[in-house]
């Protein structure tokens, strides 16, 4: 059992965690299910003694190809953003690549971020989107990182199934979705049309920007129209991933998607 917090696999993954790079820490017992129903390698699993003992650590042990990594509790907290640890996490490769990895699909929904900083948020709309059927998520240039724990978290999994390219731009994504030219939609908070009107057989293309900020000049350049969800006063905004949510439903429903 690992017990001093210099050890050098805790000190490891406690880098992992700062960088945000290629690897990814999952916390909790769900994340780790939901990285083993996808197919995504484990590099290395840890947990207390604690989890290990309740039914639901022996059931996940028993579906792992090696035994976890036995850590100290209060070791193993100290490696969590989390408030309430769960006991048991696990270190993935997650590689996050540029456009051309994104599916292209000629009806298909994108959803492009622009500069949503916040990762719970960014977690959230990966949520929102992969239940709506949106076939590639797309952050610009300034967006949390993807694999930040708080938004693989608030992401429930869909992190790690979902297709996502960082580093985007507009130009970028027209270059790769070809003909038909996709239609650019902005979801904006005042000055839009209240009701969509989307071809289903062309690609659309819905951008969201910071809640503070709207979307950038160079996005706004690019659509094609711009829509505001009606709200009742005294209410003039809502939380980009609420936003999200309502929009991808009500697109899902305008394109004659089927739930």
């Amino acid at each position: 059992m690992i017990r001093s917090r210099q050890n050098q696999t805790i000190k490891t993954i406690r880098g992992l965690r700062r960088r945000q790079g290629e690897h990814a820490l999952l916390e909790g017992p769900h994340l780790l299910r939901e990285a083993l129903a996808s197919g995504v390698p484990l590099e290395a699993v840890l947990a207390t003694p604690g989890f290990l003992a309740r039914a639901e650590g022996q059931d996940l042990v028993r579906r792992l190809r090696s035994p976890p990594t036995e850590v100290a509790e209060e070791v193993f907290d100290s490696l969590c953003e989390a408030d309430t640890p769960r006991g048991v996490l696990a270190v993935v490769r997650l590689v996050r690549g540029a456009i051309e990895g994104l599916p292209r699909l000629g009806a298909g929904l994108y959803l492009f971020l622009d500069a949503v900083q916040d990762p719970g948020n960014l977690g959230a709309i990966a949520r929102v989107a992969e239940a709506f059927g949106v076939a590639g998520l797309v952050l610009a240039t300034g967006c949390a990182h993807p694999n930040h724990p708080r938004a693989l978290r608030a992401s429930a999994g869909s992190l790690l199934r979902l297709p996502v390219a960082r580093e985007a731009s507009a130009v970028r994504l027209d270059a790769h979705l070809g003909a038909p030219r996709p239609t650019w939609l902005g979801l904006v908070a005042h000055g839009g049309e209240p009701t969509p009107r989307l071809s289903p057989a062309t690609p659309c293309v819905l951008a969201l920007g910071a809640e503070g900020g709207g979307l950038s000049a160079a996005t706004e350049a690019r659509l094609d129209g711009r829509w505001t969800l009606a709200l009742r006063p005294p209410v003039e905004s809502l939380n980009v991933a609420v936003a999200a949510g309502i929009a991808l439903y009500a697109l899902d429903r305008e394109r004659g998607a089927t739930v």
